[in-house]
């Protein structure tokens, strides 16, 4: 009869109607996942046409002697830094010298420049006024390759790639298997390292996960060992380890680098009182800059309060 279907046909519809509800949801959340994961392919493609290359000039003005640098001296004189135009400096007119072998510790709170302070030497950003020598030598004037060739840094995060702990170790296989051995010794890493199977030729996860944080990081102290650079940078390399391990990093700078020039970017505060000298840092500027001593024996100083403040962190009252 017209107007009227069968019950069977009605349960079939109904059905089919809960189904397409279904496949409705679905196809709505591949396309928007699909134009989700299109934004990095839009990213890319901005990226290689716009993004302008990291060399200011092609041909650098000259090349650095063989053996720069020697000595491992650092001056910096009137440095301004913003990371891109039109936006408020970063580091102002921050002037200051860094001596041969000496350890400087640099604190302060998040935003006051500590990790700036460290591009400008990488140049990872150009700067705004002034300049950095090393070794009288004016790090701008030369090629980025000849200047970060020799220089070494320790991030915060430890990087190790997929391949052969020697591969992580020295990937232009410029050493021999010796020299590795002598740069895990003094890591601390040679037992741990013979104890694995293939030894040097064990084989890293990728991100390095089959080792812990501690170890990645001294694998990595390692790695710059091995290059022998005369200027070390580490940026808050303990800030995610225990402190046992923090001690062994702590013991392993003071040893295997006893012959260079070492900035570290301080998460702690016990792990700057052994620098030579403090920088304390604050927007952009430097506040003090002098023997932990002579800071912490003067009561008025912002590092005396701030070793007072991480005491009572440490340490609070009941």
């Amino acid at each position: 009869m017209h107007g009227k279907i069968a019950p069977a046909y009605a349960g079939l519809a109904m059905s089919y109607a809960v189904q397409l509800t279904g496949l409705f949801q679905y196809t709505v959340r591949l396309v928007t996942e699909t134009e989700a994961r299109f934004t990095s392919v839009e990213r890319m493609n901005y990226y290689i046409k716009n993004l302008e290359s990291e060399e200011t000039c092609p041909e650098p003005i000259k090349s650095p002697p063989k053996e720069w640098p020697e000595k491992g001296e650092i001056t910096f004189e009137n440095v301004d830094m913003r990371y891109r135009d039109n936006l408020p400096l970063v580091l102002k007119k921050i002037s200051f010298n860094v001596k041969p072998e000496e350890k400087i510790g640099i604190v302060g709170r998040t935003g006051s420049g500590k990790s700036s302070l460290a591009m400008t030497i990488f140049r990872l950003v150009e700067l705004s006024g002034g300049s950095v020598n090393i070794d009288n030598i004016c790090i701008h004037s030369i090629g980025l390759e000849d200047l970060r060739k020799k220089l070494s840094i320790i991030p915060q995060e430890p990087v190790l790639f997929v391949g052969s702990i020697r591969l992580n170790l020295d990937p232009m296989n410029q050493y021999t298997d010796e020299e590795v051995w002598k740069a895990l010794e003094k890591t601390h890493m040679k037992q741990h390292v013979a104890q694995l199977q293939g030894q040097l030729h064990f084989q890293v996860a990728e991100n390095g996960s089959n080792f812990s944080v501690g170890e990645r990081q001294l694998l990595c102290m390692a790695r710059a060992l091995l290059r022998n650079s005369k200027i070390l940078l580490l940026d808050e390399a303990t800030a995610a380890i225990d402190n046992e391990t923090d001690v062994l990093i702590q013991k392993t700078i003071n040893d295997a680098f006893c012959k260079c020039t070492v900035l570290i970017i301080a998460h702690r505060l016990n792990t700057v009182f052994h620098c030579d000298r403090i920088m304390v840092m604050d927007h952009g500027e430097i506040l003090e800059f002098d023997k932990p001593s002579v800071l912490l024996s003067n009561k008025q100083s912002t590092f005396h309060a701030m070793a007072v403040a991480a005491e009572r962190t440490v340490f609070p009252a009941f």
